[in-house]
């Protein structure tokens, strides 16, 4: 097998920080509800761990920047978030990336760009046209669906502002909020960012676990399809997961579909601790 050029190359470190504010705005651009006040209100706030993936967006831009790939036509294929240690309301971090895999699918080619630090590792995987066919390993399958009918059928509800208020977490892509830039993209207008609608999904999903949503110690998911501000999702849920959930963890994979049975999410999987968390007060690393 050949590997690619890009494989293990490193993208450097970045010093990220944040505040409370961007926390609560995080929370509000995901759907939580103005009465959740453990996520919207600076005296009882819990940060969704989700939020850390604001803070390493950067890794797979800077990828982009250097040309491995045409920014115009590589997807965001899916993404994987470990979490290692809960977020503070406000804080800094030094995070460093590297491309942690190249995987070869023929006429295109999927880059594992890999973002850690001591909170968390997250990784995007980046469906390129164009860049396969180097001779390389083709990486595993997608998971399959359970066999079996769901346990829970959830609804997420996105609102027409969703898209406008996420892009302010960093991911300012002009198709998310320009509509001639969305036709370009090839859709017939603005659409929600996928790291959005996954992480909108994680709090219904919550909640039919009985846990809570900042308890969440590990995530992945699949974009199979965009979806749309204002869009009413149905989200089906899969609670008997062997080998999924570790000691004292509860563990669900789910799917998210749109009203005309579009397949937006797949291979969903949804880790929660249900032990008490180590909070750790320094978050300068």
């Amino acid at each position: 097998m050949t590997r690619s050029p890009w494989e293990g190359r490193e993208l450097g470190t970045r010093r990220v920080s944040w505040t409370e504010r961007d926390a609560i705005l995080y929370a509000l651009a995901v759907g939580a509800p103005a009465d959740r006040l453990d996520l919207v209100y600076e005296e009882r706030l819990r940060v969704l761990p989700t939020f850390a993936l604001t803070l390493a967006q950067w890794a797979p831009d800077a990828l982009g920047a250097l040309g491995a790939f045409d920014v115009a036509t590589a997807v965001h294929g899916s993404q994987h978030l470990l979490v290692h240690a809960p977020l503070e309301a406000s804080g800094q971090l030094t995070t460093r990336a590297r491309v942690a895999a190249v995987r070869d699918k023929g006429a295109a080619a999927v880059f594992d760009v890999e973002v850690s630090c001591d909170r968390f590792t997250a990784t995007w995987s980046l469906f390129a046209p164009g860049c396969g066919g180097f001779g390389g390993e083709r990486g595993p399958s997608a998971p399959r669906r359970p066999d079996h009918p769901a346990q829970h059928a959830l609804t997420v509800s996105t609102h027409a502002r969703q898209a406008a208020l996420y892009r302010l977490l960093g991911d300012r892509h002009a198709m998310h909020i320009d509509p001639e830039a969305a036709k370009a993209a090839g859709m017939d207008r603005p659409f929600l960012h996928g790291l959005c609608t996954l992480a909108a999904s994680l709090l219904p999903l919550a909640d039919a676990l009985g846990v809570h949503p900042a308890d969440l110690v590990e995530l992945e998911g699949r974009f199979a399809a965009p979806a749309f501000p204002g869009d009413r999702l149905g989200l089906a849920g899969w609670t008997d997961t062997p080998g999924a959930a570790g000691p004292g963890d509860r563990a669900v994979r789910f799917e998210a579909t749109a009203d005309d049975g579009r397949a937006l999410l797949t291979g969903g999987l949804a880790r929660f601790r249900t032990t008490p968390p180590d909070r750790t007060e320094n978050h300068d690393a």
